[in-house]
């Protein structure tokens, strides 16, 4: 077997650290300021997805699972460097952190933590949002202490929960809707539409052992928001046929994630897909609106692969922080998320034509891995259209046979 490349570690740290104090210079945000989230004049909006942190106390902080010359210069202080490079090298219009953002067991001050942790994304002034893991409220903050001090945070859109919704499980249900392109037809309605859910820590039942699910309440203002959205994207002006498409972020995958093996999908499985023993049926849920492409969690570190389930793609970003339990030779990583928009018959900016994903590593150049399409339109409208066809035989067939019968029949 062929030696493992070493991750460049101490690179990443000095090269991020440089390359960010020194190229990537941004104003600051006013205080509170909430930004609009929208297509860029270009037709496309990027998502950087950050999993799994794990971020304690900063320098002090030793690495997990790295090669044993590594670990001297190891840190949080990598984490934050990574951070940095994929906001250099990506550009992204919006980062989103999928939970287990701080380590708590190892955290003196959550707020401190989560504050430092954030950090790269404050600096940078781009928006971004976060929703829990199952470590973050193991510190000095309760659960909804740690989402009511990152929603305190300045340039994010992260919420507590829904402001019409008055009993709901968790903390940090919310939606975002990205607006199409300034001045186009589509620049009052919302092309793509992001959900993000609170999946829970541990089980609160004595009879159900492991991990958090995400409860009926949280399954109804889904339902009830997807419902109100499709509405909004299919009335005038610009009348759309079906939904706007959909993201979906949390931290604990579902467990419908064990559905796949090597043959059908892009990535890794390195380790048992770490779900909720029951399953609350959100899977089903997020079907049956018929919204949302694709789903996106962390929590399990050793995995970064997509697979697709029923039109839904299930992905994983793979582990991103320092702190967190990997393993040594196989980079941390980060998964980017594009999606771009259709040129309409008159040269303006429409709906969403494709979504794309690919993943980039903590090495030396960022390589850039397991690029695929998650989803488009034009496959969309072939297999809605070959639906419609498929029902159309059939109802021919039956009204066919029906008047068979009837000719045939005696008067």
């Amino acid at each position: 077997m062929a030696k493992k490349s070493t991750p460049s570690i101490s690179l990443s740290h000095f090269w991020g650290v440089v390359v960010f104090s020194l190229c990537f210079f941004v104003p600051k945000s006013v205080l509170g300021e909430k930004k609009e989230l929208r297509f860029r004049k270009n037709g496309e909006f990027k998502i950087l997805q950050v999993a799994d942190m794990h971020y304690a106390d900063g320098k002090t902080t030793s690495c997990l699972n790295v090669f044993p010359n590594q670990m001297p210069s190891c840190s949080d202080l990598n984490t934050t460097a990574f951070v940095e490079r994929m906001i250099q090298a990506e550009k992204p219009d919006f980062i989103v952190f999928t939970g287990d953002n701080i380590y708590g067991p190892d955290a003196t001050d959550a707020a401190e933590s989560l504050s430092a942790a954030f950090q790269p994304a404050i600096a940078s002034n781009i928006p971004w949002a976060a929703v829990l893991g199952n470590h973050d409220q193991q510190s000095t903050l309760s659960r909804e202490g740690v989402m009511k001090h990152i929603v305190g945070l300045k340039n994010t859109l992260s919420q507590v929960n829904p402001a019409e919704v008055h009993i709901i499980d968790g903390f940090g249900n919310y939606n975002l809707e990205i607006g199409g392109v300034k001045g186009s037809r589509f620049e009052n309605k919302s092309a793509l539409n992001l959900y993000f859910l609170d999946s829970g820590d541990y089980s609160t039942v004595r009879a159900i052992r492991g991990y958090g699910w995400i409860k009926p309440l949280q399954q109804l203002w889904f339902q009830r928001t997807s419902a109100k959205l499709r509405r909004a994207y299919t009335r005038q002006p610009e009348a759309q046929k079906g939904p706007a498409p959909g993201l979906v972020y949390f931290h604990i995958p579902l467990p419908e994630f064990a559905s796949f093996d090597s043959s059908n999908f892009t990535g890794v499985r390195q380790e048992g897909i770490s779900s909720a023993s029951v399953n609350s049926g959100f899977f089903t849920t997020m079907v049956e609106a018929g919204d949302v492409k694709a789903v996106f969690t962390g929590h399990d570190h050793l995995n970064d692969f997509c697979g697709k389930l029923t039109g839904i793609q299930l992905c994983y970003a793979g582990g991103f922080g320092y702190h967190a339990y990997g393993k040594a030779g196989w980079s941390r990583r980060a998964r980017v998320v594009l999606a771009s928009l259709e040129k309409t018959e008159q040269g303006s900016w429409g709906a969403v034509k494709s979504i794309k994903t690919w993943k980039r590593l903590d090495d030396e150049h960022l390589t850039t891995v397991d690029g695929q399409v998650l989803w488009s339109k034009s496959h969309a409208d072939v297999s809605y259209l070959s639906n419609n066809v498929h029902k159309t035989l059939e109802m021919r067939a039956v009204l066919g046979a029906r008047r068979k019968k009837h000719v045939g029949s005696p008067e």
